[in-house]
């Protein structure tokens, strides 16, 4: 595969229901389709993205696929699937012949359990899907960083991405203990993380770059060129940034690397991190 890659990226129809951590009349409240990102991604110089959960439905993940099947340079599926199910295992049948479905996704940011992650059916469940050859996208906030050790060593090897940097609370100025527990697990665990969604976590209408570049240099220190992956978190990031200024943003914050290591970042990464994009792309060029 040829090209750069925002590997983090939403779609959907809105309705207040289905999409109820939308406040009404925000900008996310309407419709984000295929169309309206290939834009944007061909003004950043973007060949192709990842598409992310943003519904806890299996309806939703096959939605995902089937607009994945219409337009080629969406070249990969995390989904969500009911990983304490005792259904899992047909779940996971049904979804293991589709080929751009690279790893599954579940909301932990919102679960009202602050041990959520010790959940035995849950870890289960996250097993069963590394085991079965998916990624898994690791979706929390701060607080919740204190359980990842435990969870991490109960599912056992597997490839699982830390989605956003476990989303510290900028706007609060938060560092400590994020930056601690970041870096405990950055050391020991070799899992990836995006470098996504932090425009969202700082004052929407008054973050500066500076700012953003100070948690976004942690984590490359922690994590290292060879770990981290680029991801827009369009359109949430639509709430505190344009597409452009997200990119522009990144595209600073890399400045300095060699382009051996901006490339790894920007497409390179996620190649590794979600294996079966690598076997389904294989020898393919994003258009």
């Amino acid at each position: 595969m040829e090209g750069r890659v925002d590997a983090h990226q939403h779609f959907w129809r809105y309705s207040p229901s289905g999409l109820d951590w939308i406040a009404p009349g925000s900008i996310l409240a309407r419709d984000y389709e295929p169309h309206q990102l290939r834009t944007e991604l061909d003004d950043a110089g973007i060949a192709g993205s990842i598409v992310v959960q943003a519904r806890q439905t299996l309806e939703e993940t096959r939605w995902l696929l089937r607009l994945a099947e219409q337009n080629p340079w969406i070249v990969g599926v995390v989904g969500w699937i009911d990983l304490r199910s005792e259904a899992l295992d047909g779940q996971l049948t049904e979804f293991s012949g589709a080929a751009r479905l690279l790893g599954f996704r579940h909301v932990v940011q919102d679960e009202a359990d602050p041990r959520f992650l010790l959940d035995p059916a849950f870890q289960r469940g996250v097993r069963k899907v590394l085991s079965a050859g998916f990624a898994y996208d690791l979706l929390i906030k701060a607080p919740q960083l204190e359980h990842v050790p435990a969870f991490l060593d109960a599912v056992g090897p597997g490839r699982i991405v830390l989605d956003h940097g476990a989303k510290p609370a900028i706007a609060e100025g938060e560092w400590e203990p994020w930056a601690s527990r970041v870096a405990a697990i950055a050391e020991r665990y070799p899992i990836y993380c995006k470098l996504s969604g932090l425009v969202t976590e700082a004052d929407p209408d008054a973050w500066v770059e500076e700012e953003m570049l100070r948690y976004m240099g942690h984590l490359l220190d922690r994590f290292g060129p060879r770990r981290m992956i680029f991801g827009s978190d369009w359109p949430v990031c639509l709430l505190a940034a344009s597409y452009h200024r997200v990119h522009a943003l990144v595209e600073r914050f890399l400045e300095p690397l060699c382009a051996q290591d901006r490339a790894a970042i920007m497409g390179g990464n996620a190649l590794r991190a979600y294996a079966r994009l690598d076997e389904n792309v294989q020898g393919e060029t994003v258009q």
